[in-house]
């Protein structure tokens, strides 16, 4: 999933590459909220790249909303609080950095502002294609020998699949804030046997179930309580690295 960018960051076009450069250093804080980057001649030389290259580069950051230029000041690095969180470079240049609990958590703050609401729409509108998707991809969390990388991506699957099924195209822009909370949930646990993941395909069926039924209120419900474990997964995690740290 979030991996798969690193690997496709080998044949990006220059442009691509240093914003990917650009991009991680800022979230890592190399370039701090508020400090000016350093001017076009030097970051021209350090990336080997052409002074257009570097133009639609700024462009491409100034679009996230994590620089602006100002005559005769030069570019600075914004507070994050302008930056747009909801865009995929952005999540997976934090994944790059080190994720945090914080921003974990942040993340599925998000996805219960959303999902158990995208869960009821597909409950109202979901047809008898819909619902046999979503059926066979609940089932396919039971299947045996799911690992934590094919479980998380099996319960992707799932999610990105009511976004659609919603019949709601912002919904679908979504995706990768699922993603990312679900990758961050499934890296800092245990294999799915060892962890309390075993009823993950129950929970997820019993979405189906609800939609099937034409039950929003449900259907909400039983999402909620899915992100909500989840959350759960994500606090317990953490308190457990940090017990073992003392």
């Amino acid at each position: 999933m979030l991996e798969t960018g690193k690997t496709a960051r080998k044949s990006r076009t220059s442009h691509a590459q240093v914003v990917d450069e650009l991009g991680r250093a800022i979230v890592a804080g190399t370039y701090p909220v508020g400090s000016i980057l350093p001017g076009d001649a030097e970051l021209a030389q350090r990336f080997k790249v052409s002074r257009t290259v570097l133009r639609e580069t700024m462009k491409t950051l100034a679009a996230k909303g994590m620089i602006v230029a100002k005559a005769r000041v030069g570019t600075r690095v914004t507070e994050k609080n302008l930056w747009n969180m909801f865009d995929s470079e952005i999540i997976a240049w934090h994944f790059d950095s080190g994720v945090t609990e914080e921003f974990l958590l942040q993340l599925y703050d998000i996805r219960l502002a959303f999902e158990p609401f995208a869960a009821g729409l597909v409950a109202e509108r979901a047809n008898a294609e819909d619902i046999e998707h979503l059926r066979a991809l609940a089932t396919e969390m039971a299947a045996p020998g799911h690992t934590s990388d094919s479980l998380a991506l099996a319960d992707l699957h799932f999610h990105l699949a009511i976004a659609d099924a919603s019949h709601n195209p912002f919904m679908r822009t979504l995706g990768s804030l699922i993603e990312a909370a679900l990758v961050g949930m499934f890296r800092i646990s245990t294999p799915p046997s060892q962890n309390g993941f075993s009823d993950i395909a129950d929970t997820h069926m019993r979405i189906v179930e609800a939609i099937v039924a034409g039950d929003v209120d449900g259907a909400r419900k039983a999402m909620e309580i899915v992100i909500i474990d989840g959350r759960d997964h994500v606090r317990d995690a953490y308190a457990a690295m940090s017990k073992a740290s003392a």
